[in-house]
């Protein structure tokens, strides 16, 4: 048998890109995705480096073509299970929860969300804000439907009668006896998008986040400074008066102890830098690196243009840094160049933290029957240059699941991995 249908895992910016070219040549594509959205980590984003583009006007017409697509196939609140075959004849098990609100019937309207008496933290605005039981993770989701969490839903976890939601809903959209289901797929080739997660800022207390209100990870202040984040774009502290006069930024958090640069980090905080001096012209900003990684031409200008800006650059070995403090400000102790122990006040802190591998590699990789290299990541067969191709045949990695990188890198890899699949299927 040979089956020219492709499974995609991962509906971030790399498995939607792969999803689209594979679909654009006519072939099927199943797109499994475990979120209830669509696109990943990039819609976390307000803009991306290094010219600041819009992120939403980058990915939301990728979002509608996947979402369109006729030959796509998208299998959302879905998980890998099974892979057994080979390639040209896949079979996978993929088990599908139920979402409990209809694609079809459902217009978006929000009205279901406030009679849910469930309140929650919301995970996907890194626990800034609450949702409800039934719930879209950020204004403007694609789809624009909300699920419910089971495990929450007064009805569903059988505390209590309850069925606001569905009262609320004057369309009918809402299914509180919607079933999980196993879902077997014939396909001939896999290419693996799972992304990437972010290091445990808890476990390098020394930064003191966790301990001190206003020490934050990087991705959460993308989410303040994010127009449809949980402030609507307004930085603010967690404890103390209004906004920030003066912010450091920690580079590096996590590198030692991945063993790995993760190659984006340094301009992820010139781009926080960027943003901050742009809501808050006034700030005094610190950045403190042990290193700088600014690959390419476009790079350094980048780098260059937030110099201009007036951000202080502060060399300091990362494991030297030490921050305490209190609700009403921050001390941070480090070592300079010259081996000097020096400390700085301000009023909050941000840790750029480590790319690492998804929460789910490790079961991918069980199920796939591909290696995991020594960091964690998928491997890749590194004797070929740049290499998609895994120990598998017919089973492709791209994005992020293959290692760090940014967004250019992680399309022109999911390029070349439907180059390879393509080759296989003409």
């Amino acid at each position: 048998m040979n089956n020219s249908d492709i499974l995609v895992i991962g509906a971030g910016v790399a498995g939607m890109e792969a999803s689209l070219l594979l679909a654009n040549t006519g072939k099927k594509v199943y797109l499994v995705e475990k979120e209830s959205l669509i696109g990943g980590n990039i819609i976390k984003y307000e803009d991306v480096f290094p010219n600041m583009e819009c992120s939403t006007c980058m990915i939301a017409p990728k979002q509608q073509e996947v979402l369109q697509n006729e030959n796509i196939e998208l299998l959302m609140l879905s998980t890998v299970e099974k892979v057994q075959g080979e390639i040209g004849d896949f079979t996978v098990t993929v088990k599908k929860k139920a979402r409990y609100v209809s694609l079809v019937d459902c217009i978006g309207c929000g009205m279901c969300y406030e009679p849910c008496p469930v309140s929650l933290k919301n995970e996907f605005e890194q626990n800034l804000s609450e949702k409800k039981a039934i719930y879209v993770p950020c204004p403007g989701s694609l789809p624009n439907v909300p699920a419910i969490d089971p495990e929450y839903c007064l009805q569903l976890n059988g505390k209590k009668t309850c069925n606001a939601c569905v009262e609320a809903c004057a369309f009918g959209a809402i299914n509180l006896s919607d079933k999980d289901e196993k879902i077997e797929l014939k396909v001939g080739a896999i290419i693996v998008a799972s992304g990437f997660d972010i290091v445990d800022p808890i476990g390098f207390p020394q930064y003191g986040y966790g301990k001190h209100p206003n020490v934050y990870t990087a991705m959460e202040v993308e989410r303040l400074y994010a127009s449809n984040g949980p402030t609507e774009g307004k930085i603010t502290l967690r404890k103390g008066d209004g906004t920030p006069n003066s912010i450091a930024i920690i580079q590096c958090v996590g590198r030692e102890q991945q063993g790995y640069c993760s190659s984006v980090c340094c301009m992820y905080s010139f781009k926080l830098a960027h943003y901050l001096k742009d809501k808050l012209p006034n700030v005094k900003i610190y950045d403190f690196h042990s290193d700088l990684c600014i690959p390419g031409k476009y790079y350094q200008k980048f780098f260059q243009d937030i110099k201009d800006e007036g951000i202080n650059f502060i060399y300091s070995p990362v494991d030297k840094i030490k921050v305490e403090g209190n609700e009403k400000s921050l001390s941070i102790e480090y070592y300079n160049g010259k081996d000097e122990k020096e400390k700085l006040s301000t009023d909050m802190v941000i840790l750029s933290l480590a790319m690492i591998q998804g929460k789910d590699t490790a079961s991918l990789s069980k199920f796939l029957g591909i290696e995991q290299d020594k960091r964690g990541f998928f491997m890749n067969q590194s004797i070929q240059l740049g290499s998609v191709d895994t120990s598998k045949p017919g089973i492709f990695l791209t994005g992020c699941a293959e290692g760090p990188k940014d967004i250019q890198s992680s399309i022109t890899q999911a390029e070349a991995a439907v180059g390879k699949v393509m080759s296989y299927f003409q």
